[in-house]
């Protein structure tokens, strides 16, 4: 499955967020880990799970990275 079913702190609120980066992280990685969330998605459903919100990405040559914030920033910062 590519599909990775993650619980994301918004700061002000917990949201799930299903992501097709399982082939690229394991669960664990993520851990702990201050993603971008795109968090002003209608909810939709992916194989069955409610998903609301998108984890930024980035790919190169096969390559992917999930972009992440210094841990100092609060969550729930704000994208500029």
């Amino acid at each position: 499955d590519k599909l990775l079913k993650l619980q994301v702190d918004l700061g002000y609120e917990q949201r799930q967020v299903v992501s097709g980066i399982a082939q690229y992280y394991k669960p664990e990685e993520l851990v702990g880990k201050k993603v971008i969330v795109v968090a002003n998605l209608k909810p939709v459903k992916l194989r069955g799970e409610l998903s609301q919100g998108m984890i930024l990405a980035g790919s190169h040559d096969g390559i992917l990275s999930v972009a992440s914030v210094d841990s100092k920033l609060e969550n729930g910062a704000k994208v500029k």
